[in-house]
């Protein structure tokens, strides 16, 4: 048993992952209700012996936290639309395409507030991309971490985001009145 799931075990968590080691994919992280949720992810996905990097926001890239996130897998996320940037869309499609190796962990609520209004880039990177999405869930209720699910996107944003939504439906953040899958 390595540190990671000596560390989740210690404190009451189940880890569960069976979906392939895929060398390029998504995984869909939710529910995300707190900080955390990146330290419990971080854990589970050493736990199996696998890695995934992680987008962030910027602003969390600071001295000395920068360099630890980057050395961990951070991808950096500029928030707004610069002049002669590529959207964020456009800049994991090409990373995807570029690499023998990605696995990025995304949250589609992009955020740890209650919100309805889900983010669809990670669906849109996995379509355009050609990687599968993992289903990744954070239970808090039964202390159970799991990635037993994959999503075959079908380019139909709004369908696919529904079908994420129902998938996470049942299961509880850490601050439960922070998540919903509610349109």
């Amino acid at each position: 048993m390595n540190l990671s799931a000596w560390i989740l075990k210690r404190f009451g968590w189940k880890v569960e992952v069976t979906v392939p080691d895929f060398p390029k994919a998504i995984i869909c992280v939710a529910p995300h209700t707190s900080n955390w949720d990146f330290i419990l992810g971080e854990l589970a996905i050493r736990s199996v012996g696998r890695s995934a990097g992680f987008l962030m926001k910027s602003t969390w890239f600071f001295f000395p936290l920068g360099s630890l996130f980057r050395a961990m897998g951070g991808i950096a996320v500029q928030r707004g639309k610069g002049k002669h940037r590529r959207s964020l869309v456009e800049e994991m499609v090409h990373c995807f395409s570029e690499s023998n190796r990605l696995v990025v962990a995304i949250t589609p609520e992009g955020t740890r507030k209650r919100t309805t209004q889900w983010h669809t880039g990670f669906l849109r990177i996995a379509y355009e991309a050609d990687v599968p999405v993992c289903l990744g869930v954070l239970d808090y209720e039964h202390r159970h971490i799991m990635i037993r699910d994959i999503l075959e996107t079908t380019g139909d944003i709004n369908a696919d985001l529904r079908t994420v939504k129902n998938f996470y439906s049942p299961f509880r953040g850490k601050y439960p009145d922070k998540f919903t899958t509610d349109d």
